[in-house]
């Protein structure tokens, strides 16, 4: 009866870990010293049961607490315990939907199953270069969306593509695009009945428009360190980030470098961490899942990337490592940006275009290594690369440059300084990877869902909601990403 009651407490004990985790973010196994004290100040009392009693309690306690965990792990993935905001109406500035999903898809798909959001295709970040087919080819688009008026593409959820002057730093062209902006969003949320909504942005050159769309509420996602990209005057856009995070009633940031870079202008700064479709991508270490076709016949071992192939990719990493291996694989699935002809011309590199987000993790079985090859600059330092949560969950062994975000994860993949070390890096991992190893990489991410992170970032945003209509929204925390 004695090892039974501690038993069920250790249950008890257990649930409050997970409890404790969900509500307050921290970890499991440095909250597992509950339990674990606990149990310490029962041993003691088995000698006072005859010998063989007191083995097969610690068994019974043992073999007790991980089918009470099991359980209680199990419950939790069907449903979050914190829940994410709900009969809420969101307009948000973001950028096109057709693109590749980011977070700021994420998000709002998420925030869409409780809540009208209305997304809004993007009114670009800098002006056209009408030499360019590419921009040409973008603003034909825009008509067309444009046209097509707003497109439901979920049970509360809509995707507008606006008409604007693509020219923000111009007096005349904000002032238009300032009216005309205004006019749509009142008409869109009049006959969608979203009256009442917050403004959520996550492009910088609505700096210009916020404060004057009729919001109750402005939240600012910023997803990189915008004014690096070499595409954009970075002066320019840098003084919009900073603006638009001083106006912001909160910022959310996706790094740390992010947040200790927009906290003095705003201190409701806080990390929004990326999340992961761990249902999805969980898909690779499950035996059934297949390899896709295209990859069949390339000869392994594989080294994989997806994403987009841009500037801030390491393409002399890449061709340092298929030079030196002409037996490993480089295997690169997404849309190309850049001149690649270097890497193109090396037989064991391997380009297969952009992929559906719903057949990554087919691509991630077939991967012998999942690559961060990212150069480390001021752009990439302050980047929270998504992917390394979708390799993860799909148990691939993951080896980046050193990026400040991924060192955070230093536990579960390889983080290297040099060429050298990359490469020795990935020779390790393909003497010592096994498929236990990658289930275990899998499930350590079955907490960092997007649910999760939506829920988490939405408590913060109610709380500062509340403390604006109480008329107290000046009461700001001084402490960044709490």
């Amino acid at each position: 009866m004695y090892h039974i009651i501690v038993t069920l407490v250790s249950f008890c004990l257990y649930l409050f870990e997970l409890l404790n985790y969900r509500v307050q973010r921290v970890s499991l196994r440095k909250n597992r010293g509950v339990t674990i004290i606990f149990h310490f100040l029962c041993v003691p009392q088995y000698p006072l049961w005859f010998k063989n009693e007191f083995v097969s309690c610690i068994i019974f306690v043992r073999v007790g607490y991980r089918l009470s965990g099991a359980l209680v792990l199990r419950i939790a993935k069907v449903k979050p315990i914190i829940k994410t905001m709900e009969n809420q109406n969101i307009v948000c500035f973001a950028k096109d939907w057709s693109e590749d999903p980011t977070s700021c898809n994420h998000v709002l798909m998420e925030l869409s199953k409780t809540n009208k959001v209305l997304w809004l295709n993007s009114i670009s970040t800098r002006s056209p270069n009408l030499a360019s087919g590419r921009d040409m080819g973008k603003i034909f688009k825009k008509l067309a969306g444009f046209l097509k008026g707003p497109q439901k593409v979920g049970k509360q959820m809509w995707v507008y593509t606006p008409i604007v002057l693509p020219f923000h730093h111009i007096p005349a062209a904000v002032a238009f695009n300032r009216l005309w902006l205004r006019m749509t969003i009142f008409l869109l949320t009049f006959f969608l009945g979203m009256r009442n909504f917050q403004l959520w942005t996550f492009v910088p050159t609505s700096a210009e428009y916020v404060g004057h769309m009729g919001e109750d509420l402005l939240v600012y996602y910023c997803t990189d360190n915008w004014a690096s990209f070499s595409s954009v005057d970075g002066a320019k856009i840098g003084n919009m980030v900073d603006r638009l995070a001083k106006q912001a009633d909160i910022v959310f940031a996706t790094s740390t470098p992010l947040v200790e870079k927009l906290h003095p202008n705003n201190p409701e700064t806080h990390l929004a961490a990326h999340g992961v479709n761990h249902r999805l991508f969980s898909r690779a270490v499950e035996e059934s899942a297949s390899t896709p076709e295209d990859m069949l016949t390339i000869p392994r071992p594989t080294l994989g990337f997806y994403g987009l192939i841009e500037d801030w990719l390491d393409q002399n990493l890449l061709i340092y490592l298929a030079k030196r291996h002409p037996d490993w694989s480089i295997v690169l699935v997404g849309r190309t940006c850049v001149d690649v002809s270097k890497l193109q011309a090396l037989p064991n590199v391997h380009f297969l275009g952009r992929k559906p987000h719903a057949e990554l993790p087919l691509y991630c079985k077939g991967f012998s290594v999942g690559l961060i090859p990212h150069q480390v600059n001021e752009l990439t330092h302050h980047m929270n690369p998504i992917k390394l949560r979708e390799y993860l969950s799909a148990g691939l062994p993951v080896v980046s440059t050193a990026l400040p975000e991924v060192r955070q994860y230093g536990k579960h993949c390889l983080i290297a300084e040099t060429y050298e070390e990359f490469e020795r890096d990935i020779e390790m991992i393909l003497a010592t990877d096994t498929p236990q190893a990658r289930r275990e990489r899998s499930e350590a991410m079955a907490w960092e869902t997007w649910e999760n992170e939506v829920a988490d970032l939405s408590r913060k945003v109610e709380r500062v909601r509340d403390l604006k209509k109480s008329g107290n929204a000046k009461m700001k925390i001084t402490q960044p990403g709490i």
